[in-house]
């Protein structure tokens, strides 16, 4: 093959490459640079060492009507309504074995942006120094010069108990104490968009 023609070919497949890369890296619905929070949802902010996320997306901001969410534990995703149209959908980390998110017919019970943890989350020092992590509290032993500190659960939903949606960091599984888990961007379109009494249903 000529140089020019190998050099043509190159030129071609490095403008699809970028093209791809761009178009991809615009798009917040498929973005891998979605933050998720750590404590006692994970390692700590994370976005390569998640699992990519080709399905969380919104487009209800132009949509009118009734909100509503359907929750399938078995595809581990929800699909938020508005007047029975499909507005988004978010991947979704629910409760783990043991712990399992409930099934049923929920409706919004509270809404809190900066909820914090009564039960899961860090002892910390006198500096805010994670003594040690992950504790639920009244179970785990508290070392000596420690507190307890909640882990954040960000726009949290609740919708059942202690059980809510709220932002979180998703694995790839189920992993949570018994919430539902979303991307950041996600549990915040959702937050804006519910008011208690918004109905919520939970499959398998």
């Amino acid at each position: 093959m000529k140089r020019g023609s190998r050099a043509a070919i190159a030129g071609l497949v490095g403008t699809v490459c970028t093209i791809f890369v761009v178009g991809c890296g615009e798009d917040p619905r498929f973005s891998t640079q979605t933050q998720y929070l750590g404590g006692v949802y994970g390692p700590g902010p994370v976005s390569a060492s998640a699992p990519q996320d080709n399905v969380s997306y919104w487009d209800g901001d132009d949509i009118d009507g009734k909100p509503s969410v359907k929750i399938s534990l078995g595809e581990q995703r929800a699909y938020f309504y508005k007047s029975g149209k499909l507005a988004g959908i978010s991947q979704l980390s629910t409760g783990r074995e043991g712990l399992n998110t409930p099934i049923g017919h929920f409706a919004i019970q509270q809404k809190d942006v900066n909820h914090v943890s009564t039960k899961y989350g860090d002892y910390v020092d006198a500096a805010d120094n994670v003594v040690k992590p992950n504790v639920e509290l009244g179970v785990d032993p508290k070392p000596p010069g420690t507190h307890f500190k909640g882990a954040p659960m960000p726009y949290f939903m609740r919708i059942h108990g202690g059980v809510g949606m709220h932002a979180g960091y998703l694995p790839g599984y189920p992993a949570s104490h018994g919430c539902i888990r979303m991307p950041e961007f996600m549990a915040e379109n959702f937050f804006k968009s519910v008011s208690v009494g918004t109905p919520i249903t939970i499959t398998n």
